[in-house]
């Protein structure tokens, strides 16, 4: 008998614990809810609108400074920086050598389009023509078709550097997505590219991308809900890439506007707000500060002893 007496005072505590849990998380996600209240009221001060938008300080002596100090337009670099952050062995330059690649391709690009036309009947004699007759045609050709390679690898290594350092987190997480679409155009930018040579690597590399993309959800014929918009092979996302239901003369001319107008100018764009945020959001992200030896001041007082194991004094 005593012992279920004692039971069941043991039952009632565990009730009791189990009640106070309930309260404790009842009201930690009443408050959850308050506060998530609030930011819909208000959206301009939550952390997801101050990682996308410009926020204006108070009128405050010091904010007037800072508004002017963290302008992109009046200071293209910060005032202050974190002396780690712009270590080679921390950020590979990536961002840089990318940015650098992509005005090589910009001129490249532009000189090649003065021997270049979108046509069936012309493209690839103009390649045979770049390469064999202009002085300095195949040097051209080649810069950019391994600045484009180069690219790639780059955009790449920048992406992956600024995962392994956790650099996407917060406050940075806006510019991260805007990381992820550079990336896209940056591939993008190299598909269209491939068929404008109009040789057989371009066509059937064209081919087959665009036959992938028959399977894009919701934009494909074939991909997931697709049939049920109403996509067919004439109205889909391959057919507006190629212009038609076949790799012809008007996906060349929509490959050739692509990769050299719409595309470009988009990047521009989103590397404009990709350089914006880098510097809103505080420069670049870098490791904790560290202090170097010559900056310790010697410390005042009794030399500390130091124990070794054995218990012997050092």
């Amino acid at each position: 008998m005593a012992e279920k007496n004692n039971a069941k005072p043991n039952n009632k505590r565990g009730l009791t614990a189990l009640l106070e849990q309930a309260q404790e998380k009842s009201k930690a996600l009443k408050e959850k809810v308050i506060e998530e209240a609030k930011a819909l009221k208000e959206p301009e001060k939550t952390q997801l609108f101050r990682s996308i938008f410009r926020v204006k300080h108070d009128e405050q002596p010091r904010n007037r400074a800072l508004s002017v100090l963290t302008n992109v337009f009046f200071h293209l670099h910060p005032a202050k920086i974190n002396r780690d952050a712009v270590r080679y062995s921390f950020t590979w330059g990536m961002g840089g050598l990318t940015f650098y690649l992509f005005l090589v391709l910009t001129f490249t690009g532009v000189l090649l389009m003065y021997y270049y036309h979108p046509t069936k009947a012309q493209a690839f004699r103009d390649i045979l023509y770049l390469e064999h007759d202009v002085p300095f045609g195949k040097l051209l050709r080649n810069m950019h078709r391994w600045a484009a390679h180069l690219m790639i690898i780059t955009v790449w290594l920048h992406m992956f550097r600024v995962f392994l350092t956790g650099s996407y987190k917060r406050p940075r997480e806006f510019n991260w997505c805007i990381g992820v679409i550079l990336m896209v155009l940056t591939l993008l930018l190299s598909f269209t590219g491939y068929l404008l040579p109009d040789d057989q690597l371009g066509f059937w590399a064209v081919t087959v991308g665009t036959n992938m993309a028959r399977a894009t959800p919701l934009l494909g014929h074939e991909g997931p809900f697709g049939a049920q918009l109403g996509m067919t092979p004439y109205n889909d996302v391959r057919f507006a890439l190629l212009g038609g239901s076949i790799v012809d003369a008007n996906a060349l001319l929509r490959a050739y506007i692509w990769h050299c107008i719409a595309i470009p100018l988009l990047a521009a764009i989103f590397m404009g707000v990709h350089f914006w945020r880098v510097r809103k959001d505080g420069g670049i992200s870098g490791p904790a500060p560290v202090t170097l030896e010559s900056e310790v001041k010697e410390a005042k007082g009794p030399t500390p002893v130091i124990m070794r194991p054995s218990g012997m004094r050092e």
